[in-house]
């Protein structure tokens, strides 16, 4: 199992998981031609792909959708609120209906040899879910997009090798920025999006001995810096009531705008 980021942040999202034999997309939300340029540099090409994970409709995640599955045919796997929502989305025009396979939340289904957990995720989208993939004892998370934790979401992520998880923005940047005083109150609302502080008090959660590594990803632009995130979420587990610390496994920070390191699960 491997995980690489071919972009994460506010303007754009999509993760490229899977094994030899079997890779998947998670979201689609930069262009077709990026995508394709981003797996490219990796030795890949988007129509080997079997198929795309759509976490929610919103632009960021969905941009590049139409593109790739008018191009190429990819199913298209999404919660059917999801579904429906991206059939109203007129800027990601036409696409056909036989491509959408309908999922649910808690209800894992499998594409090769993986089995694929659609996880419920506190966000202010049609019927959003995270994805958890697992083959033989490894598996990989993508946790983004989501305004809080519980422990419904501790005891789903606990056990997990390696985690693509949010940490979207500094509180007090975000409070002191020019942003609109109700966009900064959806930001940090219950359904908005995760801070480093609260990424790194989740990672504390459910760390154990065969976590092998997070990748920090959906950085806001305006709200956020990468070394700023990397330092927060090492903190907060240092600090934590746990018996790990921040240096304890590799903490990476996702690129906004290429391909970010390719980690693979062992």
């Amino acid at each position: 199992m491997e995980l690489c980021s071919i972009a994460s942040g506010s303007s754009g999202n999509c993760i490229m998981t899977g094994y030899d034999g079997c890779r998947l997309l998670i979201d689609a939300g930069i262009s077709g031609k990026r995508i394709e340029q981003g797996l490219n540099s990796l030795g890949l090409k988007t129509s080997d792909m079997q198929g795309i994970l759509v976490t929610h409709e919103h632009i960021d995640h969905i941009s590049g959708l139409g593109v790739v599955a008018r191009r190429y045919g990819l199913p298209i796997y999404a919660t059917q609120g999801t579904i429906q929502a991206i059939l109203n989305t007129k800027s990601v025009g036409k696409i056909d209906r036989e491509l959408f396979h309908t999922v649910k939340a808690n209800t894992p289904f499998s594409i090769g040899e993986m089995t694929i957990e659609p996880v419920e995720i506190s966000h202010d989208a049609a019927e959003p879910v995270a994805y958890i993939l697992r083959r033989d004892k490894k598996s990989v998370g993508v946790i983004t997009d989501l305004g809080k934790y519980d422990d419904y979401m501790i005891e789903k992520i606990q056990g997990v090798n390696v985690l693509l998880l949010e940490a979207n923005h500094d509180v007090n940047m975000l409070q002191l920025g020019p942003y609109p005083y109700p966009l900064k109150q959806r930001i940090l609302g219950d359904k908005g999006h995760l801070s480093n502080e609260l990424s790194g008090q989740l990672l504390g959660r459910v760390l154990h001995d065969g976590f092998q590594g997070v990748m920090l990803g959906h950085l806001s632009k305006e709200n956020n810096y990468a070394k700023l995130a990397y330092e927060t979420v090492k903190l907060e587990i240092t600090v934590g009531e746990n018996p790990y610390k921040g240096e304890d496994f590799p903490v990476y920070v996702a690129e906004r705008s290429s391909v970010s390191k390719r980690i693979e699960v062992v």
